[in-house]
C-alpha cells in the first residue's frame, strides 16, 4: 500500500511539472492585449496592417492627408478668433516663474542667456564653415603640412563650437536643442560639391 501511495505521489508530481504552467501564457496575453489597444489608437486607414508597415511616416502622412481634407471643405473657415492676431504673451509649457522672467526680459529689450548663445554659435558655425571651404579649396595649391596646420585650427574652433552647444543644450528649453558639429560630416559634405 505505501508504494502504491508514493507511485501515486510520484504520477501526480510528474504531472504537474510536466503541465503547462499558465505564468508563460500571461505575458503573451498581456502583449496582445496591449496590441489591440494600440490598434485601436490608429487611424482607420493604418488598422489591421503588419506593425513593420505602420511607420511614424505613415502616421504623420494620414495626419496631413486630413488636415488638407478638412482644409477643402471649409472646417477651418468659422473658428473663433479668426483673422485676429495670437495672444503670445503666457506660454502655456513655460514654468510660470521662467515665464515671468522671459516677459521682463523682453520688456527691457533683453533676451535670455540661450537665445543669445543661440545667435553666437550661429554666427560663429557659419564663420567656421566658411574657414573650412575656404581651407578645403586651398588644400590642393597648400604643401600637406599646412592642410594639416588648418585642420588642427579648425578642429580646435569646432571643439569649442561643440563646447558651446553642449551648455546652450544644457539651458534651452526642452525640444529646442541643437547638435554639435562632426568633422566626418562636414568634410563629406564639401566631399559632394
Amino acid at each position: 500500500m505505501l508504494n502504491q501511495g508514493h507511485l501515486l505521489y510520484k504520477t501526480r508530481c510528474a504531472s504537474f511539472s510536466s503541465a503547462p504552467k499558465p505564468e508563460k501564457k500571461a505575458p503573451h496575453h498581456l502583449s496582445a492585449v496591449i496590441d489591440a489597444v494600440k490598434e485601436r489608437k490608429l487611424p482607420p486607414e493604418l488598422r489591421g496592417q503588419r506593425s513593420s508597415l505602420r511607420s511614424e511616416t505613415d502616421i504623420i502622412n494620414i495626419a496631413e492627408q486630413r488636415i488638407w481634407q478638412s482644409m477643402k471643405e471649409g472646417q477651418f473657415e468659422n473658428l473663433p478668433g479668426k483673422g485676429k492676431p495670437l495672444d503670445l504673451s503666457d506660454n502655456p509649457h513655460a514654468d510660470p516663474a521662467e515665464d515671468t522672467l522671459y516677459r521682463i526680459l523682453s520688456k527691457n529689450g533683453c533676451a535670455p542667456e540661450w537665445v543669445e548663445l543661440n545667435k553666437e554659435i550661429r554666427t560663429q558655425v557659419n564663420g567656421w564653415r566658411s574657414a573650412l571651404k575656404k581651407a578645403w579649396a586651398n588644400r590642393c595649391n597648400q604643401s600637406d603640412s599646412q592642410w594639416i596646420e588648418s585642420c588642427k585650427a579648425l578642429k580646435l574652433q569646432m571643439s569649442d563650437i561643440n563646447n558651446k552647444v553642449f551648455r546652450y543644450n544644457l539651458i534651452v528649453p526642452f525640444g529646442r536643442q541643437m547638435f554639435g558639429l562632426k568633422w566626418e560630416k562636414e568634410v563629406a559634405r564639401l566631399e559632394e560639391q
